[in-house]
């Protein structure tokens, strides 16, 4: 059986009301879900192309603000 998820170790909730997972939950998961997660520690590997540019460059530009 799979352990239930805990609000704010295993994801939160954005000013939008929306789930938002958090590296650990990836990290634990293991892989990259393809969907572009914002917290995703695995440089988007599965995410289409032209996504995964846009999104590796979005990141870049967070850390260097």
């Amino acid at each position: 059986m799979k352990k239930p998820l805990v609000e704010l170790i295993d994801f939160y909730y954005n000013e939008q009301g929306y789930v938002v997972l958090t590296e650990k939950y990836h990290r634990e998961r293991g892989y990259c879900c393809g969907n572009g997660c914002l917290h995703c520690p695995f440089d988007y590997e599965n995410v289409p192309e032209d996504k995964k540019s846009r999104l590796l460059e979005a990141r870049k530009a967070q850390k260097g603000a």
